[in-house]
């Protein structure tokens, strides 16, 4: 079975195109491209006329890459944060039908769930917390695939929650200095820890910390100023606490336009980065580690593994 899986985000649109056999996914294309869907949403409530053009566009584009490898068996595309906030998702959600493309704004906990499934499956056996942190949320489980079974683990999810915090936005509500003032960096991560705290607070005896997404696969590639971006090298990766406050350090440190030329760093990536690092250190903090695993199997393979046991 071919599945063709589109995630669209508040940062980022991304496709992921793999044959599934009882051997394993076998991936055929992979896409990532920031269309910054959620520009703006956090204030005002509503997609932007432009943010959603920008996205539409993009979409076809990925329609046509569908096409060029002559079809799927299944298009599963999904919305999460942004088109979750916006009340003006539906129209959204009917433009992506005009191109054919049936979109699906998922809840939190379902997202949670997904990337769960894409993260653990490659660490069978072990009580893992997942962190997916994106530009409007933050989704954190606690669970296991367990080590037996075949190409579709079964997973024990332990607790999960989606938290509304994300680095669109956090960039818009807290750092409006260019660099991120220190004051401005102490107030997001105050205010990303108060509303994670809770759900730490119960106790989470993970094995490791699994950080998935744009904001932790960017922090290895900026760490190592790796040009061209290699994700061999960022799968399964060790980021230290040390790692990551060099990063936090080095990206605080610019203005934007000196962000952009980063070694490693996408330069659509540079306004929101700074944000993103503070919620995986605010993450750090309260689960209590001084490393994390990054990996490059998340919401999309999530998708995919539950689209070949559907």
């Amino acid at each position: 079975m071919r599945v063709a899986a589109i995630d669209i985000g508040t940062v980022t649109s991304r496709l992921y195109i793999a044959d599934v056999t009882s051997e394993g996914i076998s991936p055929i294309v992979r896409r990532s491209v920031i269309t910054n869907l959620g520009l703006g949403v956090d204030a005002t409530g509503v997609l932007m006329q432009e943010s959603i053009d920008r996205t539409v566009a993009q979409v076809a584009e990925y329609k046509r890459e569908i096409d060029a490898v002559g079809g799927v068996d299944r298009l599963v595309a999904l919305a999460t944060s942004a088109s979750r906030d916006a009340e003006n998702s539906a129209d959204f959600v009917g433009k992506l039908g005009e191109l054919g493309v049936t979109l699906t704004v998922i809840p939190g906990e379902r997202e949670a769930a997904l990337a769960f499934l894409g993260a653990a499956n490659e660490f069978r056996g072990e009580d893992v917390l997942v962190v997916d942190s994106g530009g409007g949320s933050t989704e954190v489980i606690f669970g296991r695939a367990e080590a037996e079974g075949g190409l579709v683990p079964e997973t024990r999810i332990y607790a999960r929650h989606s938290f509304n915090i994300g680095c669109r936005r956090i960039t818009e509500r807290f750092l409006h200095s260019d660099p991120p003032s220190p004051e401005e960096m102490d107030a997001a991560r105050a205010w990303a820890k108060e509303g994670m705290a809770d759900f730490f607070a119960q106790g989470l005896p993970c094995q490791r910390v699994i950080a998935v997404a744009g904001t932790a696969t960017s922090v290895v590639s900026v760490r190592d100023e790796m040009v061209p971006y290699d994700s061999s090298r960022v799968h399964k990766a060790t980021v230290t606490r040390a790692d990551l406050d060099d990063v936090a350090s080095r990206l605080c440190a610019l203005p934007l336009e000196e962000r952009r030329k980063m070694p490693g760093l996408q330069p659509q990536r540079a306004a929101v980065m700074p944000a993103g690092v503070g919620v995986l250190q605010v993450v750090m903090d309260l689960a209590g580690v001084d490393s994390m695993t990054i990996s490059e199997s998340d919401l999309l393979q999530g998708i995919v593994l539950d689209a070949a046991r559907a």
